[in-house]
């Protein structure tokens, strides 16, 4: 464990893991990073839109999937980025999972999007159905916004993903609520592991690494490289309650945190 405690990531609470300096040209990481940028406005614009528009119009809505893949796809290898996937095989065939993820970087939603080898529905912030083209496109792909400071949405919400989840959909969660600076694991919030109980699915714990180095929070550049993935032996929920739920949140924390620092 590098230079974070055995006992420090048994508590949820801010944990701050040693983070490798680029030598690149922090020139060349500007102009990456907007050049990311030019291409995710470009795919909003020239391909979402106009998707969003016609599949409304005919009632596909879900036809959108596909192509939202494909954008995650293009995006990454725009920003430089490869992927590399442990763990897959963790997962069982047919069965639904609720990813639980570390989040360093915007490349992070893309990663467990396109690469955790399942059919994949996201839990965002509410302030995202707000984006232009973003938010009104999120419903046609299952990312599903919940605002736990209203518990009439949240329910609503909350029963949308159980549905979502019966046609074999995966949820993806970065528990952590907003991304951390370069080498942060923050504490983790409820809402996904109340999202798991609810819906007896198995927790995978997810570690992303190199996505602070690659395209870091407040960095305003971007480098290419390898985004390391790994999906952790997932947690069965269907025997806990409110009353364990703490103990559940330490222990995919910990499982994440480890392998962070392995």
């Amino acid at each position: 464990m590098q230079n974070v405690s055995l006992e420090a990531i048994e508590d949820n609470t801010k944990l701050t893991f040693p983070v490798q300096k680029s030598n690149k040209s922090s020139l060349i990481g500007k102009l990456r990073y907007w050049w990311s940028w030019l291409i995710a406005g470009s795919l909003l614009l020239f391909v979402a839109t106009p998707a969003l528009i016609v599949l409304w119009l005919i009632n596909r809505r879900m036809w959108l999937y596909p192509l939202a893949q494909w954008g995650a796809k293009t995006w990454l290898a725009a920003s430089g980025a490869t992927v590399e996937v442990k763990g897959l095989e963790n997962l069982e065939d047919g069965r639904s999972y609720v990813f639980i993820s570390n989040h360093r970087s915007y490349l992070d939603t893309a990663t467990l999007f396109f690469c955790a080898g399942r059919k994949m529905g996201l839990v965002a912030k509410k302030e995202l159905l707000k984006v232009p083209v973003l938010g009104q496109g999120m419903g046609f792909v299952n990312i599903i916004a919940i605002d736990r400071s209203n518990p009439e949405r949240a329910l609503r919400s909350m029963e949308k993903a159980r549905e979502v989840m019966n046609q074999g959909y995966s949820f993806g969660v970065f528990a952590e609520g907003t991304r951390g600076m370069p080498g942060e694991f923050l504490p983790f919030k409820k809402g996904a592991f109340h999202l798991a109980m609810q819906t007896d699915a198995p927790i995978v714990p997810v570690a992303i690494k190199n996505t602070d180095l690659m395209m870091g929070k407040k960095t305003g550049v971007a480098y290419g490289g390898t985004i390391e993935m790994t999906l952790l032996p997932p947690i069965e929920t269907r025997d806990v309650d409110e009353s364990n739920l703490m103990e559940l949140l330490k222990q995919t924390r910990s499982a994440i945190a480890r392998e962070l620092g392995a």
